[in-house]
């Protein structure tokens, strides 16, 4: 058999494509390029509802015929139902029927529970007033109890009903100054008979 000889510089690069080809190797090994590589998982993506702003705490009062009266911190964008569930439920005593319980509480409104057969029932509970005269809550008031306010009709009532239902509850009395028809004037006159 010949003998093959190789010149000096055939040698050199010999050598060098033999220390390329380990490198290689060992690059693939230390980061699992080899042939006995694990598949790559990938977790399936899941529709995601369009972004909010992070859910603010709430602090609401909640009295009356339930089981657990007392200070309560929801998130924002809560139900009196939530309020209530917080409170240990609705009691036996409770008059179902007076109390609204998908409409949104505000950061320091008080829900009231009325009883079966106390006077007022029927105003009272969940609507964010009292039958004693409280401040109406903005965020939680019927039609017909914003009426009741001076210089807001039916049509004005039914429009702040309605602002609240789409952009969720009042975070200040002035707020109300985005519907039509109310002003700084009417705000004004409001001040203290209407709460957020």
């Amino acid at each position: 058999m010949p003998q093959l000889t190789l010149s000096v510089l055939q040698r050199r690069l010999l050598a060098a494509c033999a220390l390329a080809l380990v490198a290689v190797v060992l690059l693939l090994r230390q980061h699992g390029g080899g042939a006995a590589a694990t598949p790559l998982r990938v977790a399936p993506v899941r529709p995601q509802a369009a972004p909010r702003s992070a859910a603010r705490p709430i602090v609401v009062d909640v009295v009356g015929a339930v089981r657990a009266p007392g200070l309560y911190h929801l998130t924002d964008g809560a139900r009196v139902a939530d309020a209530v569930a917080q409170a240990g439920g609705l009691s036996r005593r409770a008059d179902r029927s007076a109390v609204n319980l998908a409409a949104r509480v505000a950061d320091g409104q008080q829900v009231i529970v009325a009883a079966r057969g106390s006077p007022g029932a029927a105003t009272a509970a969940g609507s964010g007033s009292s039958a004693s005269g409280a401040p109406v809550s903005l965020s939680a008031a019927t039609v017909e109890q914003l009426d009741t306010l001076p210089g807001i009709g039916p049509v004005t009532a039914q429009k702040i009903v309605a602002f609240r239902q789409e952009h969720g509850p009042f975070t200040s009395v002035e707020g109300i100054d985005a519907i039509p028809g109310i002003g700084p004037a009417r705000i004004a006159e409001l001040k203290g008979l209407v709460v957020p």
